[in-house]
């Protein structure tokens, strides 16, 4: 029997906010700005010089940081890297395994390297949830074989290094066919809906928006984040709004009767749209989104 693990979505983070690992005076700051997820970062944002510092600063602050308001994860180096076997060292012998939530496995491509590592990750802390970041075309060509392993929990798309592996510009046309495979290669393995890659952008709040409104339609269900500023106008993009919550209640009032055909605002309204309807309520309660009954 295949374990569905779409029952966990509701739960996990929308907003991820990378810190890097060697600036330890920024993980309590990282935490208060209310991300969903922090991540702790050995990867991309830490010099190589500075990997060392870096897992020592991640080290004390885990040690004396028993609770976090928000979800910890940690950023490995890349699997086939040394760095990651100094990585995976480093990582057995911390203490309070328990107060990480989360890895990410960046340039995620061979499925079966993938599942060795996930083995043993989890038989080091067996609540982790472990996310595979697709960033490479190798990766791509893998995803449906690497979101079937077991254990893994998500998919992340990062579309920055993604660009620069297939020399292709930062335009959404150009990630059409990537963001739409890691979405169908999640449903098809019943995970929950994937994490959207970096805006760079960190002044203008509407490119921000846009960008986190067009990988909510296309199925992805959160987003990396490189800045606090990010945050709000990310988790607002990702969460159903007034205006929808409004037309679901309208929905669900129309069928309470029992009717699976309905007219609702001038529209034919059947089951796929009325399970919409209940699926954004359900969401709503889930992140305890109040109800505005003057939405129109």
């Amino acid at each position: 029997m295949t374990t569905d693990r779409l029952s966990t979505t509701a739960t996990l983070p929308i907003s991820y906010l990378f810190v890097p690992g060697n600036r330890p005076e920024r993980f309590a700051k990282a935490v208060e700005v209310n991300p969903d997820a922090i991540i702790l970062d050995l990867e991309d944002a830490v010099h190589p010089n500075s990997k060392a510092a870096a897992r020592a600063a991640i080290w004390a602050w885990q040690e004396s940081t028993p609770t976090t308001r928000c979800q910890r994860y940690i950023r490995l180096n890349s699997v086939s890297s040394t760095l990651f076997r100094q990585d995976q060292t480093w990582l057995s012998d911390m203490r309070y395994p328990e107060r990480c939530a989360g890895i990410f496995l960046p340039k995620a491509e061979c499925p079966k390297t993938l599942s060795e590592v996930v083995e043993r990750l989890l038989a080091w802390n067996p609540s982790l949830q472990i996310v595979a970041i697709i960033e490479t075309a190798k990766g791509l060509q893998q995803v449906e074989a690497i979101a079937a392993i077991p254990g893994l929990a998500r998919l992340a798309f990062g579309s920055l290094d993604f660009s620069l592996d297939i020399n292709c510009s930062q335009i959404p046309e150009a990630f059409l066919f990537a963001r739409n495979r890691i979405v169908l290669a999640s449903r098809t393995a019943e995970l929950p809906a994937p994490i959207d890659g970096v805006t760079p952008a960190i002044s203008d709040m509407t490119v921000v928006a846009q960008e986190s409104h067009y990988a909510r339609s296309l199925g992805f269900g959160a987003k990396l984040c490189i800045h606090p500023a990010q945050l709000t106008t990310v988790q607002r993009a990702f969460l159903p709004d007034a205006r929808q919550l409004a037309w679901a209640d309208r929905v669900l009032t129309a069928v309470a009767g029992g009717s699976h055909a309905v007219q609702v605002d001038g529209e034919m309204v059947d089951l796929p749209l009325i399970e919409h309807a209940q699926r954004l309520r359900a969401v709503a309660s889930q992140y305890a989104i109040p109800a505005k009954a003057d939405a129109c």
